[in-house]
Parts: structure tokens; C-alpha cells; sequence
């Protein structure tokens, strides 16, 4: 639902925009909280570590759009993954990413099947 209403923008280009940056961020951080969690315990410094990474990796990867909701994404699931530790942390990456694909979607169809007036193409 968030992502949803995070991705909806007044054109159809920038949501279309938008739904890009979120789905790209989010696969991004729950790659790296992902990756990190399987190997290590969840730790603070841990994942100030990760953010800081992924931050670097989005600026080299020259996305640094995508860095703010990559660097969210890391630290919602090494948080969620640590209160539930019966949770795999690849399934808790992956939870995150299709609930925010999903959300994503609706936004981009509900703009999609709206007519678009004069007023919101600019």
C-alpha cells in the first residue's frame, strides 16, 4: 500500500519513473541486507555498514536515485529479519521486495487506466 502511494506522481511519466526507482532500489537493498544476513548476525555497526555500501554501490553504479530507498530497504529488512529471527533472511528480502513490486503495480495501472487530461501531461 506505501509503495502505492510513494510511486503515484501526477503524470504518467513520472510515475512510470518513480515505480522504476522503486522497484530497482528495493531489489538493490534487499539483495545486499540479503547477502549480508546469510553470512553475519544482524548488528548495528553491521548495518550502518551495509547502508553506508549500498549508498557507495547506487553512486558507482551511477543510480544515486536509487540509493536513498536502496539504503531504506536494507535497514527494513535487517530490522524485520532480526525480530524475527525463524525467518530466513533471503525470504525476508524477497517478502519485501514482491510487497513493494505489488504495490508498485497498482499504482502504475491505476495511472495507466485513468485518462490522462491536458492539465496532468505537463
Amino acid at each position: 500500500m506505501v509503495s502505492g502511494i510513494v510511486v503515484l506522481q501526477a503524470t504518467r511519466g513520472t510515475t512510470l519513473s518513480s515505480a522504476w526507482l522503486r522497484v530497482l532500489g528495493t531489489l538493490t537493498g534487499s539483495i545486499i541486507a540479503a547477502a549480508y544476513l546469510s553470512l553475519l548476525r544482524f548488528t548495528a555497526v553491521g548495518m550502518a555498514a551495509c547502508i553506508f555500501g549500498t549508498v557507495l554501490l547506487c553512486h558507482a553504479a551511477r543510480i544515486p536515485d536509487h540509493a536513498r530507498l536502496a539504503a531504506l530497504t536494507v535497514a527494513v529488512v535487517m530490522v524485520l529479519s532480526s525480530e524475527n529471527p525463524g525467518l530466513s533472511p533471503v525470504v525476508s528480502a524477497a517478502l519485501r521486495f514482491v510487497e513493494s513490486c505489488i504495490g508498485t503495480a497498482l499504482a502504475v495501472l491505476a495511472v495507466l487506466v485513468t485518462p490522462e487530461t491536458a492539465e496532468r501531461r505537463t
